[in-house]
């Protein structure tokens, strides 16, 4: 980044994410531009923004980067200055990205992973190959000033290549949660493989392992790893199966512990019985969801994550 270069913001400004539109001018002598939240619903006047002030920099939540494929934006104009786009905050469906890669081919994209506890973005990884619809990307290698590894449910080292929960630690992380000592005290703790000095390590609640190029890929969060029918089974992983489907456009995967019952609500054209029956091509049938709940739109959080509590209304 440099003086040269704008950056279009997104995130509300009382985000962490939006700490990069803030601070990075104030570094580098840049500029940001504030883009009205309105007009990520209208991608063409959201491009014609773009275009005026001559924005090169997208610093973004993965769903703003995914409105303007799903609304047809590429099919009117495109940004003509952008040079790097950053997504972060939700794992990226690939079918959205690669819309992105064929009409920008020259752009730097970077797939952004981070707690809003650690100072929001603490890995990054460059997306140098083409994408198509079944990429997965990694969430990559940590930035100067962070520790990024991994730990067993007992708090020892994850071996290499397994899973274990991601955690971070340097002077990046947060003091804590106020006014809630006992949540602090839980994810907040002495780094285990120190037994040298004082090291405080945030536990983030995400899985994830290192491949054998020595990225980090990301495998869901903890508390959405659910046993079913017997078996342990990651919600994120029937969503990127779903995601796969031609006519899903978004969609999340829930688990109705009482019932034992998987829903997987979303939106697009497809009809149940293709999602199925992709299901069952692909994955063993306990995984298959019982439950398919087609929504106009998935219901948002103002942070822009998917609000899993009024999804969960819909359970019957």
């Amino acid at each position: 980044m440099n003086e040269s270069d704008v950056l279009g913001n997104q995130s509300p400004l009382d985000y962490i994410a939006a700490i990069r539109d803030i601070y990075i001018p104030l570094k580098t002598g840049a500029s940001t531009v504030i883009i009205p939240k309105n007009e990520f619903s209208m991608p063409t006047q959201l491009f014609e923004t773009l275009n005026r002030h001559k924005v090169t920099t997208l610093c973004w939540s993965v769903a703003g980067v995914e409105l303007p494929v799903k609304m047809g934006g590429f099919a009117e104009s495109k940004p003509e200055f952008v040079k790097k786009v950053c997504f972060s905050g939700s794992v990226m469906p690939c079918k959205y990205l690669k819309v992105w890669q064929e009409n920008l081919p020259d752009v730097l994209y970077v797939n952004q992973y981070g707690p809003t506890e650690a100072t929001a973005s603490c890995t990054y990884y460059v997306v140098r190959e083409k994408v198509d619809d079944s990429t997965v990307l990694p969430i990559g290698k940590p930035y100067a000033n962070y520790g990024v590894f991994l730990l067993n449910e007992d708090n020892t080292p994850t071996p290499y290549g397994e899973t274990g929960e991601i955690c971070v630690k340097g002077p990046v992380l947060a003091l804590g949660y106020y006014g809630d000592e006992k949540r602090t005290n839980e994810v907040f703790i002495q780094n285990p493989l120190n037994k040298n000095f004082r090291e405080l390590i945030y536990k983030t609640g995400d899985l994830g392992s290192f491949n054998a190029d020595g990225d980090l890929e990301f495998h869901g969060r903890k508390d959405r790893q659910i046993k079913h029918m017997g078996h342990r089974i990651e919600l994120g992983e029937i969503e990127s199966t779903a995601s796969e489907i031609a006519g899903v456009d978004e969609c999340c995967a829930l688990y109705h512990k009482e019932k034992e019952l998987l829903y997987l609500f979303y939106t697009g054209e497809a009809a149940s019985r293709q999602i199925v029956l992709h299901f069952r091509s692909v994955l063993p049938a306990f995984m298959v969801p019982r439950k398919l709940v087609q929504l106009d739109t998935l219901p948002r959080l103002p942070n822009g994550k998917l609000d899993m509590t009024t999804l969960k209304t819909y359970f019957k």
